[in-house]
């Protein structure tokens, strides 16, 4: 479905749902209920809904890196040589198998790719560069970027946020 007319066909009990469950997706029915003025089965039937439909895409746990000895975030710019469909969707595949990649996105300008890399040490960095990098013929250049502080970090929506909508 277009992302535009799915966005249109979201009410506003649908976002105020979407709001409750991205602070916390263990929130009981009965309460989100409540706070929506919707009856449990009701706000359960939407929430099936926008799984179905892909507007909900997954419920995780969002694991501290520090508490688990994955201390270093490093965003990485990528240019790569040649641009060619089959290449740039091989680069793509690559990146979205690699387990120290926790984000990756396809942009314009200089860099080809952007990645949000978590790693436990430097080094683990450097062996992870050497794969994904030094190891690939069509890898222009990187740039990396060492993060001191993590100051905000998520994925939340502003769900109430009407621009852009239909």
């Amino acid at each position: 479905m277009n992302n535009r007319l799915q966005a249109s066909r979201l009410d506003e009990f649908d976002r105020k749902i979407l709001t409750v469950l991205q602070r916390d997706n263990t929130t009981p029915l009965r309460t989100i209920g409540d706070a929506v003025n919707l009856s449990a089965p009701a706000v359960q039937r939407r929430i099936k809904r926008m799984r179905e439909e892909g507007v909900i895409r997954a419920n995780v746990a969002i694991v501290d890196p520090d508490a688990v000895g994955q201390s270093i975030t490093i965003f990485v710019e990528v240019e790569v040589i040649s641009e060619t469909a089959q290449q740039i969707e091989d680069a793509k595949k690559e990146f979205a198998a690699s387990p120290e990649i926790q984000q990756c996105y396809y942009v314009t300008g200089e860099a080809d790719f952007v990645l949000v890399i978590v790693v436990p040490t430097m080094a683990d960095y450097e062996a992870l560069t050497r794969r994904l990098f030094f190891g690939n013929n069509n890898v222009k250049r990187f740039r990396t970027f060492v993060a001191m502080d993590r100051v905000k970090v998520g994925l939340a929506i502003d769900i109430n946020s009407r621009s852009g909508a239909a």
